[in-house]
């Protein structure tokens, strides 16, 4: 497996979103649940105004992204804010002031190598100390949302605007001061997910084609791969894809994304095809397959899969039509040779939708299970299936954002109107 260098990101189990930009969604060097059968889930719950993400930095920092909405809905700029917060009773320690945004998104943040963090919010890059004063604010080219960044090993910052209508252009940062190291690269059409890297190497999810582009040194921008594209709509009735998980071998991703989320992605479908996950080979393009998740109409995601590389298994969703379900990769010893995907388990009537959560050494997959007004946290065994432990988080919204692990047999689960930590407590 591609590894990122070690300067890029700081050196903690879960630094930024998914844990890497290959969006691998398993924590480094992080003690996993590891739940027996005399334990049990407990929560410890704040409410907060649309939470994104927590990240972690030098050990027991745990560092919370939020973000405005109610401007928006006026046409008014929003902002975020960073809290560093108690890692056991989640209280504030210390927050930054109202960063400037701009147009409403998600955004993104990471402690960087350098040991600074950096959010992405709207159109403005912010880097902050550890104890969030803003040491550097930068406003972004377009005036549109530009939905988190990646670092590539190297150290340099990309991030890139979302739309469904503006071609996406790939901006690079300097870490240390924010400043534009390269021309804008414009990708030839938009692309509503978010960036994936490995490397040097960036990968895009355009809204009807996957793309990569390499950092090259000798040019001193971000050049187009035009030897590797995958159309994975070329005709099809599904819409856009979103984030790509990277392997050692392929990118996975799932389509059907257009979608109307407001309070959960429970048929918040657009679109009245199934939607698909998708894996296309990283050394030849025209390697590519892809199959349905559950087969029903209206199926709808807004997040990536989730691929286990030492069980060589993939699990997805339909999260519109509550649909879970996960198979054992099969390869054949031919290069470039389609896969096969053997059914492992599939649960119905499970609302997942957010970013998953694996500790590889347990096997212990994290999601969400939503039913009206009820979000729930499930911890499953990834080989079955089978359900180990699970727990309300008190949140009335479906989380769709970011979880993260934490530093004693943890997990910090963000559902936009709610964070709540996870951990183990003795059964009653």
């Amino acid at each position: 497996m591609a590894t990122q260098a070690l300067n890029a990101y700081f050196d903690s189990p879960w630094p930024c979103e998914d844990a890497g930009p290959a969006r691998l969604q398993t924590p480094k060097d992080s003690p996993s649940l590891n739940l027996q059968g005399h334990e049990r889930l407990q929560r410890t719950s704040r409410r907060t105004h649309l939470s994104t993400m927590t990240v972690l930095g030098a050990p027991g920092e745990v560092f919370l992204l939020t973000h405005s909405v109610l401007p928006s809905h006026l046409g008014l700029a929003t902002s975020a804010q960073v809290q560093l917060i108690d890692p056991i009773t989640l209280t504030t320690r210390c927050q930054s002031p109202r960063l400037p945004g701009g147009p409403m998104w998600p955004g993104g943040m990471a402690v960087l190598g350098n040991g600074h963090v950096l959010v992405v919010y709207g159109r403005y890059a912010h880097l902050l100390n550890r104890q969030c004063e803003v040491l550097h604010s930068r406003q972004l080219p377009v005036n549109e949302p530009y939905n988190s960044f990646v670092v590539l090993a190297n150290g340099h910052v990309v991030t890139k605007n979302l739309s469904t209508t503006t071609p996406a252009r790939l901006s690079v940062l300097n870490p240390d001061t924010l400043e534009h190291v390269a021309p804008d690269t414009v990708c030839p059409e938009p692309a509503i997910a978010r960036l994936s890297a490995q490397g040097n190497t960036v990968y895009v999810v355009g809204i009807t084609c996957v793309h990569r582009y390499h950092w090259d040194d000798t040019q001193g921008c971000l050049v187009k791969d035009v030897t590797w594209s995958y159309p994975y709509l070329n005709g099809a009735p599904q819409s856009h894809g979103w984030d790509m998980v990277l392997t050692a071998h392929d990118a996975w991703f799932m389509d059907n994304g257009a979608h109307n989320y407001l309070i959960s992605m429970l048929r918040a479908g657009l679109n009245d095809a199934p939607n698909r996950l998708h894996r296309v080979s990283l050394r030849n393009s025209n390697s590519h397959q892809h199959w349905d998740v559950s087969g029903i109409q209206g199926g709808a995601i807004t997040n990536p899969p989730l691929v286990d590389e030492s069980r060589q298994i993939v699990v997805a969703f339909d999260s519109a039509n509550r649909h879970l379900r996960a198979w054992r990769i099969l390869r054949n010893s031919t290069q470039d040779a389609p896969l096969v995907l053997q059914d492992l388990w599939h649960l119905r009537n499970f609302g997942a939708a957010s970013h998953m959560l694996l500790f590889a050494d347990t096997g212990e997959l994290c999601v969400n299970d939503y039913k009206r007004f009820n979000e729930q946290v499930v911890i499953l065994d990834i080989e079955t299936g089978q359900e180990k432990s699970r727990i309300s988080t008190g949140g009335l919204m479906q989380g769709v954002v970011f979880p993260s692990a934490g530093w004693q047999r943890d997990i910090y689960w963000s559902s936009m109107d709610r964070l709540t930590r996870l951990h183990i407590a003795p059964h009653d």
